[in-house]
């Protein structure tokens, strides 16, 4: 069973049609994630108030503990705060915070590469963290548990780095798709903002998965938009109303860029005041803040969709729109500086919706009906304050026409998200999930020309053997004899290790991190299906390779700043694991002595025993591939790939 696994896994990492397959099970994946995350949202949020949404109807009490009356609401966020603390800080501290930043940190830096267990701690911890009252979205968490499913599932694989950073952008997009019901959001979402390139053999398996997630989600929720709760069939009356959008989307640009700037400047007041303290206990202790927050302004509990529908219903007067805008990001800031864990793409539509609702209120008192609904202003909004914030304009111009279902509103959006985009381009480097790796000293979005060590395979450096080796093959009995006659012909063992093998389409960046820890003289190659030895690559073969491209391509290549583990303490465990370990093998090296028997012959002169294959020589200080040739002298060390015998398990030191 475990062999035709093997066999499987390896078909899907090296075909193009595997890398389509594995993206529709991260899509089916991240489609009954999502779902599931939706319903431990309304469970946690049913259990703490009785009812499936809290807050929008103001302060009343919990159904289940209506003795604690209005207390509920500084109640709760202390109660999970002891909850979701705890398990962030034992399990999974990267599941702290909105969860895109360490996404888009894992594709740009660490080859997509997230820790399994991510994705279920995000998703109880950001349940809880909601339910009991977080002011944050759902959206940021379920791209992180999408994104760790699907990096799960490629490093199972053992899918070289180029191909998990797609898997992990699909994951991404399943997860924006089934949230949103919004399959085209899910698609820019995954490629503008984490996987930011768009290359035709990232796009087909991002559609596939946001496709299919969004299957999954309909199965469950139906397939009507998303926002049902909001106004349709917004129109602008006069073309001149285009002026007005200008201003909204100038508007909006300062409020996307101040959402930024208080929901840092909040986490860092948060870190001085908690300093040295222990951090599982952050949240419950925040807690007591964010309830009092809550108790003075309930309309923040959450999510906050359905206050979000009253808004554009006209239920709110102007200067509590105002409130509700600035209360919002005060409530997602503290939400997430004391601890807790959720997303920031929702209270970005939130605060889009209820300050573009203010504006379009002011705008009807001066021109009167001539200046449309104020509603349209508000939808308006949300896309522009979010491509402010993100700075992602394809992502926000379909995530307002498609969750909302008016396709009337797309060349007002458009206008709004490209003068909100330009203007947050222009006051700002970093944007909301960006800046959180700049503040730790990583920058994605550094001018670099295509990285060639990225761009460059095993396969373009190998050295090939004369012929393929069969990996399923087995040794004879005749083994033992035949290490014994090398010993004689070579001299003594001096070191024996258990190769750890490259398949044929890991990149170069990949190979070169895996020869620098394990490969001294180098490692053998494996076929990308894994059925064949194909080879042996050396940190020599790797750099003359790349020398030849650079000279050829003469690409301009900045110097690009490595971000260490920051984000997870055990990040180098995953980032340098041991890959994939060659099975039936060993690597025996000998160093010769004057009296050897192989001194002073060449390599094509001696009776190697069969199965036995010679990959490197250490000759005269300088490791060289093993020419035929190469006559051998005392002192040279050469390595030896050799079949292990029936019955031995004593591993190589």
């Amino acid at each position: 069973m475990r062999a035709r696994a093997s066999t499987a896994a390896g078909w899907m990492r090296g075909n193009r049609l595997g890398l389509l397959l594995t993206a529709a099970l991260v899509g089916v994946g991240a489609g009954l994630g999502a779902v599931a995350f939706r319903y431990l949202i309304f469970g946690f949020t049913w259990l703490a108030s009785g009812h499936s949404t809290f807050g929008q109807q103001g302060r009343v009490d919990s159904a289940h503990l209506p003795w604690l009356g209005w207390g509920v609401f500084v109640v709760m966020p202390v109660l999970g705060g002891l909850l979701y603390g705890p398990l962030i800080y034992r399990f999974a501290r990267e599941a702290r915070g909105h969860g895109v930043p360490e996404v888009m940190i894992a594709v740009a830096e660490n080859g997509g590469r997230i820790r399994p267990q991510v994705s279920v701690v995000k998703a109880l911890a950001s349940a809880l963290c909601i339910g009991t009252g977080g002011s944050v979205g759902r959206e940021g968490p379920i791209v992180q548990i999408g994104s760790a499913l699907a990096s799960a599932v490629g490093q199972w694989m053992r899918m070289p780095e180029n191909r998990l950073r797609v898997l992990v952008a699909c994951g991404a997009a399943g997860g924006i798709s089934a949230t949103f019901n919004a399959p085209i959001t899910g698609v820019f979402f995954g490629v503008e903002l984490i996987l930011r390139e768009l290359s035709i053999n990232a796009i087909l398996p991002v559609m596939l998965s946001a496709m299919l997630a969004d299957v999954i989600s309909r199965l469950f929720f139906g397939s009507g938009a998303f926002f049902t709760g909001l106004p349709h069939d917004l129109v602008l009356g006069h073309a001149y109303n285009y002026l007005l959008v200008a201003v909204l989307a100038v508007v909006a640009a300062l409020i996307g860029l101040a959402f930024s700037k208080m929901l840092y400047g909040i986490e860092d007041v948060c870190d001085r005041l908690w300093r040295n303290r222990p951090e599982w206990a952050r949240p419950a202790v925040g807690g007591v803040v964010l309830g009092l927050l809550l108790l003075a302004l309930p309309q923040l509990y959450g999510v906050g969709y359905p206050v979000m529908y009253r808004a554009t219903a006209g239920d709110y007067t102007l200067w509590f729109l105002i409130v509700l805008t600035f209360g919002k990001m005060v409530a997602t800031g503290l939400t997430i500086g004391i601890g807790g864990s959720g997303g920031v793409f929702g209270p970005s539509l939130i605060i889009g919706a209820t300050s573009g609702m203010a504006f379009g209120e002011i705008v009807d008192h001066v021109f009167g009906t001539s200046a449309g609904q104020p509603a349209l202003y508000a939808i308006v909004g949300m896309g522009a304050v979010f491509a402010a914030a993100a700075r992602g304009p394809l992502t926000a111009l379909a995530s307002v026409v498609e969750t909302t279902g008016d396709f009337t509103l797309t060349l007002p959006v458009m206008l709004a998200v490209a003068i909100s985009t330009t203007i947050s381009r222009v006051l700002s480097h970093g944007t909301i999930y960006t800046t959180k790796l700049i503040r730790r000293g990583t920058d994605i979005d550094r001018p670099t020309a295509r990285h060639v060590f990225d761009a460059l395979t095993v396969a373009d450096a190998v050295h090939p053997f004369p012929a393929p080796i069969d990996t399923a093959r087995t040794t004879d009995a005749a083994g033992r004899d035949s290490n014994a006659a090398l010993e004689r012909l070579l001299g003594p063992v001096t070191h024996t290790r258990e190769p750890q093998a490259l398949f044929a389409n890991d990149s170069l960046a990949q190979a070169l991190r895996q020869l620098v820890l394990y490969g001294r003289d180098g490692l053998p190659v494996l076929s990308t299906d894994g059925q064949h030895l194909d080879g042996w690559v050396n940190n020599q073969n790797v750099l003359r390779t790349v020398a030849r491209r650079l000279a050829a391509d003469e690409p301009d290549i900045a110097a690009a700043q490595r971000s260490a583990e920051w984000a997870d303490p055990h990040a180098g465990d995953a980032e340098h694991d041991r890959g994939t370990q060659l099975a039936g093998y060993k690597i025996v090296e000998h160093t010769l002595a004057a009296d050897t028997p192989a001194s002073g012959r060449a390599l094509s002169e001696i009776a190697w025993p069969p199965g036995h294959l010679p990959v490197s020589v250490l000759h005269q200080r300088r490791l060289v591939a093993p020419d035929p040739r190469l006559r051998l002298s005392a002192g040279d060390r050469i390595s030896v790939l050799t079949p292990i015998e029936p019955g031995e398990h004593d591993r190589a030191d």
